[in-house]
C-alpha cells in the first residue's frame, strides 16, 4: 500500500487590525442562535492548528465542528476544491455528474452489502431528515424511536428525534416520537448485583416502554453507534446486535447516523462495524465525509429504494448531488483508504486514551473515561463520593485549556457531568497527542489549585 506524505507549511497568520471593533460588529449584525460564541477570534487554520488574531497557536481537538477529519486545509483537498470550482461547481439538481457517481460508487465499495444506493446532501440534519422520511415512505408507518440522549439535528424531523437539546418552546414535535433509554453505563440505574451495568435488562425495559406507547406504527429506530453530543456514550458489546434484532422483530428500519463516527475516526471505517453482522437499513453520513465542507450522504438498499419509489418518495433541494462537494468526498474516502487512517486512528486513539486514564488517576474529578479511536470523552464530577455532575468545573477546565492552547469541546447536558469531547483529525501526530495531554494536565492543575481542592472534594 502506497502512502503519501503530506507536508503542511504554516505562513504567518494574518493579524486583525479591527479587533476592537470585531465584537461590537458581531453583536450588531449576527443573530444569536443559542450558541455562545467562543471568545477567541480565529484568523487561520492549518492541519491540527488554529491561529488567533494575536498569532497564538491553538491545537484543534474538535476538528472544527467535529468535521475536519484530515485536518484543516489538507493540500489534496485544497487542490480538489480549486480544480473543481474552476471546472464544475453547481448545476440543476437533475443533472448528474461524474464526481457524484464516483462518490456514490466509493461509498458502495466501502460499505457492506446490500448498502449501495446513495444520494448527496449538505448537512447532518438534512441527511437524518431524509433518512427518517425514507423510513416512513418504505414502511408506511410514522413512529420514530431515538435515544434519550440523542442528537440528530434541529430541523423538523431530525429535531423531533433529538432529545439532548433544542426541544423547548418551539411548538409540538412531529407525531410519533418515542424516547428510548440511552446506554449510559456510568450513570444508569440498571445495575447487576456486582454493580456492573445491566444493559440487557435496561434494553428490555426500554422496548417494553416503546411497545406500550406505540400505536402500532413503528417505522424506524435512529441512532448513533456512539452517542457523541449525548456525552460519548459507547454501547457495550452485543448491544447493537440486540437492537438490530429487536427492530427486525417489529418490522422497523434501523437508521445509523454516523455524522461524527464515520469515515475512520473510531478506528474502523464505520463505527457500526464494531459488531459483526450489524448492517443498518439506512446510513446517514455528514461532517467527516466533507472534511469541513457542507457534504452529507444517505445510503440504503436497492429494495428500500424500490419501495420508496413506488410510494412516491421525493427529495429535492438546491444542492442535491452537487459536483463540487462530491469531488471532495470522493477524495476524502480515497485518502482515508490509501493512507490507512483507520489503523492510524486506532493507534493514536489508544495513545490518547492511555494518557486520559493517567489523568484520571491523578485528578479525582475525572469520573469516567470512554470512547473509541479518536473519539474520546472524559466526564467530570463535583464530588467523588456522590459523583454529582461537575458542570461548572468542566467549563472552568475547558476555558483554561483554551487559554493554554487547546480547543476541546465541553458538553453540558442535564443529568450528566461536564463531558469533554476530544476528536482531533485522524492526521494528528503522536507528538500532538502528548502536547494536548500536557495542556489538559496543566489546565486541571490550575483550576483545582485555584479552587483549593486539588486532592479533595469541593
Amino acid at each position: 500500500m502506497s502512502t503519501t506524505t503530506t507536508t503542511l507549511t504554516a505562513a504567518p497568520p494574518a493579524k486583525l487590525d479591527v479587533v476592537d471593533t470585531f465584537w461590537p460588529r458581531a453583536d450588531r449584525y449576527l443573530m444569536h442562535t443559542g450558541v455562545t460564541p467562543s471568545p477567541v477570534i480565529i484568523t487561520r487554520a492549518l492541519g491540527t492548528r488554529l491561529y488567533d488574531a494575536t498569532g497564538r497557536q491553538i491545537l484543534d481537538f474538535t476538528s472544527g465542528q467535529m468535521s475536519s477529519l484530515l485536518g484543516h486545509s489538507h493540500p489534496e483537498i485544497v487542490e480538489v476544491v480549486n480544480k473543481q470550482i474552476a471546472q464544475l461547481d453547481h448545476l440543476l439538481s437533475s443533472m448528474i455528474t461524474e464526481p457524484v457517481i464516483e462518490l456514490a460508487e466509493r461509498l458502495a465499495h466501502v460499505l457492506p452489502a446490500p448498502l449501495e444506493k446513495s444520494f448527496l446532501l449538505n448537512t447532518g440534519s438534512e441527511s437524518t431528515e431524509a433518512a427518517i422520511k425514507i423510513a416512513k415512505y418504505y414502511t408506511g408507518k410514522f413512529e420514530i424511536v431515538a435515544f434519550s440522549a440523542s442528537y440528530h439535528g434541529l430541523t423538523s424531523g431530525s429535531g423531533s428525534a433529538t432529545y439532548s437539546a433544542g426541544r423547548r418552546n418551539g411548538g409540538p414535535a412531529m407525531p410519533g416520537q418515542l424516547a428510548f433509554p440511552a446506554p449510559y453505563a456510568y450513570r444508569s440505574p440498571f445495575k447487576k448485583a456486582n454493580g456492573s451495568y445491566d444493559w440487557e435488562t435496561e434494553l428490555e425495559f426500554g422496548w417494553s416502554m416503546i411497545d406500550r406507547q406505540s400505536v402500532g406504527s413503528l417505522a424506524a429506530f435512529i441512532m448513533e453507534p456512539i452517542l457523541s453530543t449525548g456525552g460519548i456514550l459507547v454501547p457495550p458489546k452485543g448491544y447493537l446486535t440486540r437492537m438490530a434484532q429487536e427492530c427486525k422483530k417489529r418490522g422497523m428500519l434501523l437508521i445509523m447516523d454516523e455524522a461524527q463516527t464515520g469515515v475512520g475516526r473510531t478506528g474502523q471505517m464505520f463505527a457500526f462495524e464494531n459488531e459483526e453482522g450489524v448492517i443498518p437499513d439506512v446510513l446517514a453520513l455528514s461532517k467527516t465525509l466533507g472534511c469541513g465542507l457542507p457534504l452529507a450522504s444517505v445510503t440504503t438498499t436497492a429494495e428500500i429504494e424500490r419501495g420508496c419509489t413506488e410510494a412516491g418518495f421525493l427529495w429535492l433541494t438546491t444542492h442535491l448531488n452537487d459536483p463540487l462537494t462530491a469531488a471532495v468526498g470522493a477524495k476524502v474516502l480515497e485518502i482515508v483508504q490509501r493512507d490507512d487512517y483507520c489503523k492510524k486512528a486506532a493507534e493514536r486513539g489508544k495513545q490518547l486514551r492511555s494518557g486520559l486514564l493517567k489523568l484520571q488517576e491523578k485528578y479525582w474529578c475525572i469520573g469516567d473515561v470512554r470512547g473509541r479511536g479518536l473519539l474520546q470523552g472524559i466526564e467530570l464530577i463535583a464530588d467523588a463520593a456522590t459523583r454529582s455532575p461537575g458542570t461548572e468545573l468542566g467549563q472552568a477546565v475547558s476555558e483554561a485549556a483554551m487559554r493554554n492552547g487547546l480547543s476541546c469541546n465541553i458538553v453540558n447536558l442535564p443529568g450528566m457531568g461536564g463531558v469533554f469531547r476530544l476528536a482531533p483529525p485522524v492526521t494528528v501526530t503522536a507528538d500532538e497527542i502528548e502536547e494536548a495531554l500536557m495542556i489538559l494536565d496543566r489546565s486541571f492543575h490550575e483550576v483545582l489549585t485555584k479552587r483549593k481542592y486539588l486532592s479533595s472534594v469541593a
